[in-house]
């Protein structure tokens, strides 16, 4: 028997992890940084507004101690080499050297300063090494892999941790020290398993804490409702099934889901067949009917207007404009 696919494997599946803009971070004392909220838009040639690429960013201190402050957490966290933290866009942070530091710089201008990627700054003090980069994620609306960030994870050197993860963070360390032939390569695809491997140890560490969707797909029912979804997205679900699978009335069900995930079920289901569509249709080698009974569509009609109800075009305008 075929194991169920899980909506997490699901989701990174289908909306690929890419890391970009990786550098190494030389400061020393005193030296201060901030990430501040980004709200720009992108907006595609139909009008139609996109969320940013940029969807998370990243840290991890090699070498040297420092403070971070996070927007919404009250105290200042300290850092030593080995700790690591993800931040999902819109989060603002400090990170400095000593808490009387002021932020000079933004981790946008600390890329664009690096020489090769490799950006110097402070008054040559005490020295501090951090690796920085950020996450992008395939275009389309984006919104299971918003609802699966956290603003804010840390992990923190003396937390257990899965070999893995260990191996990767040392390996990337290394990639970024040695700068030998192919290491930009190595270590993009270094960071990309870094931010699977970090939210699944966050995931697995305290699975009661989680929220949103996280919390969706660990709660007995919904979970293995969101597993069905998942697993068989051209199944033509609707929410007395799903309902069924969750083993729950149809009142109760409908709303849970809308109170865990912030929409129906019907909506996530649609939603998630346009996201596997999209992904389908990027590879042009299938035809749209194909595409169409792969979610769970009987007709190329049925799914080109569901298609440009989600997305905001027709699935021969998206392939064109690269939406």
């Amino acid at each position: 028997m075929e194991a169920q696919l899980d909506p997490i494997t699901d989701i990174f599946r289908t909306m690929h992890v890419t890391a970009f803009g990786l550098h190494r971070l030389e400061a020393t004392a005193p030296w201060g940084v901030k990430q501040e909220n980004q709200a720009e838009e992108k907006v595609t040639p139909s009008g139609k507004e996109m969320l940013p690429t940029d969807l998370a960013h990243f840290a991890m201190l090699s070498r040297g101690n420092c403070w971070l402050s996070v927007e919404g957490i009250p105290e200042p966290i300290p850092l030593t080499g080995g700790d690591c933290f993800l931040l999902a866009r819109g989060t603002s942070i400090v990170l400095r050297d000593s808490l009387q530091t002021r932020p000079r710089w933004s981790f946008r201008e600390i890329g664009a300063s690096a020489n090769g990627n490799v950006a110097h700054y402070g008054g040559g003090g005490a020295p501090t090494t951090i690796i920085c980069g950020s996450f992008s994620f395939d275009r389309a609306s984006l919104k299971p892999i918003t609802q699966l960030l956290p603003s804010f994870i840390l992990m923190k050197a003396e937390q257990a941790r899965t070999l893995a993860l260990q191996n990767t963070m040392h390996a990337l360390a290394s990639e970024m020290a040695e700068q030998a032939p192919g290491s930009e390569v190595v270590a993009t695809r270094l960071a990309e398993v870094l931010f699977i491997q970090v939210l699944r140890a966050h995931i697995a560490s305290r699975p009661e804490r989680n929220k949103g969707w996280l919390r969706a797909v660990f709660d007995p029912q919904m979970g293995t409702a969101l597993s069905a979804i998942h697993d068989s997205v051209n199944t033509p679900w609707t929410v007395e099934s799903l309902a069924e699978a969750a083993g729950m009335s149809r009142s109760a069900f409908a709303a849970r889901f809308k109170e865990l995930l912030g929409q129906t079920p019907l909506e996530y289901v649609t939603e998630w067949r346009m996201q596997k569509a999209m992904q389908l249709l990027e590879q042009r080698d299938k035809k749209l009917i194909d595409v169409a009974r792969s979610v769970g569509y009987e007709s190329d009609a049925a799914f080109s207007k569901a298609f440009k109800r989600v997305v905001g075009a027709n699935p021969g305008e998206y392939l064109k404009r690269g939406i």
